[in-house]
């Protein structure tokens, strides 16, 4: 997931995770200083001859759809540890890390989206060819080459991608006299995510008292990215970041909305964004598939039916993510036959089920159903064919060695520069500038 935020996500996303995927995700449980924690899958008696250890950053809803105790419960020699990290920015270096040591990692290694042609092209000899043990052709073909060597080496099994929608707060939007008909939304602001912007000139007009149109301007950029034919490499490979359309069409709305009264100036998957979802105080977000988990689990009970999700401006994909074995596993056997059970697509349409994660595998799409809570929450919103519809269209995009610290300079750096500390647009892309040359070692 997400990505990702996840879903990483992981939002890279995603997905996501992303994951986002991709990049991206906040943890699903209490982190510690260093933005990790560790759960057992709700088994704590550490009494299985076999311990397997995944590390995911933020919510893969694995643990949230009861997978780990229903697997245990079919290997009864198998005890599975969780370990959660918040950010993928923090969570990938640290892999990294003890890939290059060739210990310390887990035996299940979740990889987002944004890392994923890095983890390939950098580190495929620390992973299991996963292509030797699974039926490829359960997968999205371009999700399984994303994880793909040039050897045709498969390092990673597909979790999740990261179709996109919005979410809002119909209750806000009624309040602003705004129309809250999903439909009628999609309608107004469908082709350009400038359109989209601008009903955010709308409600801030009559805006209810303490809230904002949007989350944050990231989160607009993100997911206009997300819609583009370019991102930051083409397919050759080669940088293209600072001359892209994509981002150029990305940087330009999250601008408008970085330089006007619409944002909530949140920090994606940071506390305070958190709190922003449980007070209500922006009106939409952009909204990845896994982001629906993440919606209801921080907004609470006090968002029941009036959070509701309509088709985004333009097709889209955040986030998404993947399972790869490394090879300093010390359980690889079992560790392959968790990450192929736990991304088969009656486990992917379990976590669906549980908390919207689509699948990236297409033999569950027939029978995909968000559970009954999920689909009043979001006021009984038709989330499977929003998603669907957008997962149909999204457009072919490349990923480079270090898409995630690149769009990670423009988000955290560039736009937050402008957002939150009053810099002028080009001042804050000088800014992401000289951290992007920074990076690739310019």
């Amino acid at each position: 997931m997400g990505t990702s935020f996840r879903r990483s996500r992981k939002l890279g996303a995603i997905a996501v995770v992303a994951a986002l995927a991709t990049g991206l995700l906040a943890g699903c449980s209490k982190d510690s200083d260093d933005g990790s924690s560790t759960s057992d899958g709700g088994n704590g008696s550490g009494k299985g001859k076999i311990t397997l250890t995944i590390g995911t950053f933020g919510v893969f809803g694995y643990k949230q759809a009861g997978l780990y105790d229903e697997y245990m419960k079919l290997h009864k020699n198998i005890t599975i540890k969780e370990n959660v990290t918040t950010r993928t920015d923090v969570y990938w270096p640290r892999v990294l890390t003890r890939l290059q040591a060739g210990s310390g990692t887990d035996d299940v290694q979740a990889i987002e989206v944004g890392n994923i042609t890095e983890a390939v092209q950098t580190q495929s000899n620390k992973f299991v060819d996963l292509g030797k043990d699974v039926d490829k052709s359960q997968w999205l073909d371009w999700k399984n080459a994303q994880a793909t060597s040039k050897d045709g080496k498969l390092i990673g099994l597909g979790t999740d991608i990261g179709p996109m929608a919005i979410c809002y707060r119909k209750d806000l939007f009624q309040k602003a006299g705004l129309p809250t008909d999903r439909t009628k939304l999609a309608d107004m602001w469908k082709g350009d995510w400038a359109k989209y912007v601008d009903l955010g000139k709308q409600y801030m007009k009559k805006a209810p008292k303490g809230t904002k149109f949007v989350d944050s301007a990231a989160s607009v950029y993100n997911a206009a990215l997300g819609g583009g034919s370019e991102r930051y490499y083409d397919k050759d490979n080669n940088v293209i970041w600072d001359k892209s359309s994509g981002v150029k069409t990305a940087w330009d709305a999250a601008m408008t909305v970085a330089t006007s009264d619409m944002s909530a100036k949140l920090k994606q998957f940071d506390p305070t964004w958190d709190q922003g979802y449980a007070k209500g105080t922006f009106a939409t977000v952009a909204c990845p598939a896994w982001m629906i988990g993440y919606i209801e689990q921080k907004s609470g009970d006090s968002g029941k039916g009036k959070w509701d999700v309509a088709a985004a401006p333009t097709a889209a994909n955040w986030g998404g993510s993947f399972l790869g074995v490394p090879t300093a596993s010390k359980h690889q056997k079992e560790a392959v036959e968790l990450a192929k059970w736990l991304t088969a697509p009656e486990q992917q349409a379990k976590v669906f089920a549980k908390q919207a994660s689509f699948p990236s595998t297409p033999a569950a799409y027939a029978g995909l159903k968000p559970a009954a809570d999920t689909t009043a929450y979001f006021s009984n919103a038709p989330i499977t064919q929003i998603f669907a519809d957008s997962a149909k269209t999204i457009p072919v995009q490349y990923f480079g060695i270090k898409d995630q610290p690149i769009g990670t300079a423009i988000t955290d750096v560039g736009i937050l520069q402008v957002e939150q500390k009053g810099k002028s647009p080009s001042q804050g892309w000088d800014a992401a500038s000289k951290e992007i040359k920074d990076v690739l070692g310019q």
